[in-house]
């Protein structure tokens, strides 16, 4: 049966246009899907299980898309709710529904999938030999499990129609890959696997895959034998070079695409332009395999505390690198003089800022900048550890010599306190795929009736 999802953007808080989600929505999708993060920034999100996007924007942009489903009357699905997908994200996003339901004056039934892993499962995994690192993964045993602050599993499109077949209005799900909740109902009814997946891959970040990636909003239409994808606002047009080339997006093989329970291979895959807007695709090949799910996971690695100032002396902006280095070494040997620690209890490093703080030893180029950014992080087992060595290092970051036979220098904080309690550090901790006899095995579903 063809299927025709809705993509408003490619994720929520990115933002779309909403003439384009209106020419969508009186296209008459069947569902409309969209992803609510990823690991992208980092691993803050994952280690403290909170949101990086805003409350007020997410819930303005949700609002929109809530009223998108009440017109269209076909289910809402978030993936990867509040960044990260943990259980504590998925009711942050859940208690915005509710806010939402009774301001719009909707009754709905609202899904929750959750994805969160209790440390003990996972163990019990590796026990039996369920595990399996990619590459790189580091070594984990039990205590490394129960260290981590949080521990996800990728939802596939299993989980994604367990929920579907709840009947509910609205789905937030905890983390899933990036495709599942667009290839999810066309795979439940009989689509062309295949198309299912490579449709989803292309239409995950919704108009990125057209000439105005800004634009947000695309359709796809899934069939027995391909789909076909279009995008909704005005001057976005799909070709068959915008969208082929979405395969090689955060895709280290631009051909195949491993997914819970096999994976998918595009290598013979045929793009063709149907008109100036829209690709029709066929050829795409979905290969069954081995049911398993990525799990991510993260811990604390430190407490940080970082200083920033300015140098605009023409003698220390051409010197910067050396007088970082001198700097460095006094602050090491004044930190363990004065405070006793050894240098394996504590990171301190200066990244400087017009110079070469995005590469480091890597970077390539030179210039002639006006002023540099001093950037100093310090990275201590305790965030009092790590606030004490900021206030240690914090008078020399201002005044130290470059030369024994200077005048004292003083450089500039752009604020005071020049130091700033950045608090816990998290680090990401797995890199590895966990075997399951039952999709269901590793999540929950919560269904409930909320609103008006």
């Amino acid at each position: 049966m063809p299927t025709r999802v809705l993509v408003p953007s490619g994720v929520l808080c990115l933002g779309f246009d909403r003439d384009a989600l209106a020419r969508g929505v009186a296209m008459r999708p069947d569902i409309i899907a969209i992803d609510g993060g990823s690991t992208d920034s980092g691993p803050f999100s994952l280690g403290a299980g909170q949101s990086k996007y805003s409350r007020a924007v997410t819930k303005s942009e949700w609002r929109d898309l809530m009223l998108a489903r009440a017109q269209a009357g076909v289910p809402l699905i978030i993936g990867t709710a509040g960044t990260c997908g943990t259980d504590a994200t998925v009711d942050w996003m859940y208690q915005i529904t509710v806010e939402l339901a009774a301001e719009l004056g909707q009754t709905l039934r609202v899904a929750r999938l959750y994805s969160s892993q209790p440390p003990a499962r996972v163990a019990q995994a590796l026990q039996d030999g369920q595990i399996t690192p990619l590459t790189p993964a580091p070594q984990i045993d039990a205590d490394a499990l129960l260290a981590m602050t949080n521990i996800v599993a990728l939802a596939g499109a299993e989980q994604i129609q367990a929920a579907l077949n709840t009947g509910a209005d609205i789905i937030i799900a905890g983390r899933t890959t990036d495709t599942a909740t667009i290839a999810a109902l066309p795979l439940l009814r009989g689509d062309h696997a295949g198309a299912a997946w490579h449709g989803a891959k292309i239409a995950e970040c919704g108009a990125l895959c057209s000439t105005n990636p800004t634009s947000g909003v695309i359709v796809v239409d899934f069939d027995e034998t391909g789909f076909t994808v279009e995008a909704m606002h005005e001057t976005a047009l799909c070709t068959p070079h915008s969208v082929s080339a979405h395969m090689l997006y955060e895709n280290t093989d631009p051909f195949v695409l491993y997914e819970p329970g096999g994976h998918l291979d595009v290598t013979t895959a045929r793009y063709r332009a149907l008109d100036a807007r829209r690709v029709r695709v066929e050829g795409s090949a979905w290969v069954p395999g081995r049911y398993t799910v990525k799990l991510e996971g993260a811990q604390i690695a430190g407490y940080q505390t970082t200083i920033l100032a300015v140098l605009r002396s023409r003698h220390y902006v051409a010197n910067a690198s050396a007088w970082v280095d001198k700097l460095t070494t006094h602050l090491n040997t004044t930190i363990a003089r004065r405070m006793g620690l050894d240098p394996s209890h504590y990171t301190l490093e200066f990244r400087l800022i017009g110079v070469d703080a995005a590469l480091g030893n890597q970077e390539n180029r030179s210039g002639s900048p006006v002023e540099v950014g001093v950037l100093g992080i310090v990275t201590a087992r305790t965030q009092a550890e790590a606030a004490e060595i900021g206030k240690l290092i914090n008078p020399f970051v201002l005044h130290y010599p470059l030369t024994e036979d200077e005048e004292l220098p003083t450089f500039a904080f752009p604020y005071s306190p020049a130091t700033t309690d950045r608090g816990a550090l998290y680090e990401f901790a797995l890199n590895h795929v966990m075997g399951l006899d039952d999709p269901m095995a590793a999540f929950r579903l919560v269904v409930e009736e909320v609103g008006a």
